[in-house]
């Protein structure tokens, strides 16, 4: 008797990701879906402007973040302006939960906001299928957020949005604060306490040049260094290890392991070398960087009709031509020509 042994089936070939010139791979889309903010941060804003870029339909967001999840995006972050003022952003996130990569797995879904609006949202955004939540807060001084904010009563009904948002499952949850010198640097003890009491992860952003009333020097930036210093004083810290190698902040938790404190340094430590994302802008635009001097305008192609196919090849074409680091503080360096507000966080 002959034994004939079963033919095994060849394995799967992996999908082709999608990776920049510099062999760096981009997992994660930052996409606007409002150029509108109920807000007027002094250091984001001249206060003198609204939105100043159109918004796409829903469903054309949803097209084009399809595309690009075909791709190999794994993560998605919505953004602004302020995305919860955006309508029908519950059921972009139903739809958006409802993907899946080419590996098979779902999205990790996150939504920045400034919390304002929070409060109400936050367990139908859960219910909706979204992973985890960032909350923009410059202060836990009352006073001082509004006097940033230029929203009397925002404090109360933001910090109300973080306990709801904790409380429906939006965890890890993130604060993000923007540190200015002479502005709100005072605010870096309190924050640490912050994140202990509040259970929630205390992020600090070094400020870049990405503001519209174009205020920024390095002597306004606080440095990373100088907020570690500052907190360890009064707070023991602990490194932690990097999560990823394209992880933006450098973590720490205090000696007793309760809470987490992220600092994120752009300006005096940069991490360009593992970038992996790539945004979207509330008007369409691919930006491979946030300070980007070109915008590629994949929304237009789309109007003129072209393919799914045709667009995957543009965003492929568009991701190898990302830049290998930004220049801030380098002779020559230009500011981009949008905002932070109009590019989306």
């Amino acid at each position: 008797m002959v034994t004939v042994s079963p033919i095994s089936s060849p394995a799967p070939t992996p999908a082709p990701r999608l990776t920049d010139s510099h062999g760096r791979v981009i997992h994660d889309l930052r996409v606007s879906i409002t150029d509108r903010c109920n807000y007027k941060c002094v250091y984001c804003r001249t206060g003198e402007f609204g939105a100043q870029y159109p918004e796409l339909a829903i469903d054309d967001y949803l097209r084009l973040i399809r595309i690009f999840v075909s791709l190999g995006i794994e993560k998605v972050r919505l953004t602004g302006g302020e995305p919860l003022l955006r309508h029908g952003l519950l059921e972009m996130i139903q739809e958006l939960a409802r993907l899946r990569t080419p590996s098979g797995l779902s999205l990790d879904l996150a939504v920045t906001t400034n919390g304002h609006l929070l409060e109400s949202l936050a367990a139908p955004l859960k219910a909706a299928g979204l992973n985890r939540i960032t909350v923009s807060m410059d202060a836990v001084d009352a006073p001082t957020f509004e006097r940033i904010t230029r929203v009397p009563g925002s404090f109360e009904k933001v910090l109300r949005g973080i306990r709801a948002a904790r409380s429906a499952g939006l965890t890890p949850l993130k604060v993000n604060c923007v540190l200015l010198r002479g502005f709100n640097d005072g605010e870096i003890e309190g924050f640490a306490r912050f994140a202990r009491e509040e259970n929630v992860v205390v992020r600090f952003i070094e400020f870049m040049p990405l503001e519209e009333g174009r205020l920024w020097t390095p002597e306004i930036v606080v440095p990373l260094a100088e907020i570690v210093g500052r907190i360890h004083r009064i707070l023991p810290l602990t490194p932690l290890a990097p999560r990823e190698p394209s992880e933006t902040a450098r973590r720490y938790t205090f000696a007793d392991g309760v809470g987490e404190i992220g600092i994120i340094a752009p300006v005096t430590q940069a991490f360009c070398g593992a970038c992996s994302r790539v945004r979207l802008t509330s008007d369409g635009k691919i930006r491979t960087c946030l300070f980007s001097q070109v915008e590629h305008d994949l929304y237009g192609r789309m109007r003129a009709g072209e393919s799914d196919a045709d667009l995957a090849s543009y965003i492929t074409q568009t991701v190898q031509g990302k830049e290998a680091r930004h220049h801030i503080g380098e002779p020559g360096f230009l500011k981009p020509s949008r905002s932070m507000v109009h590019i989306g966080g």
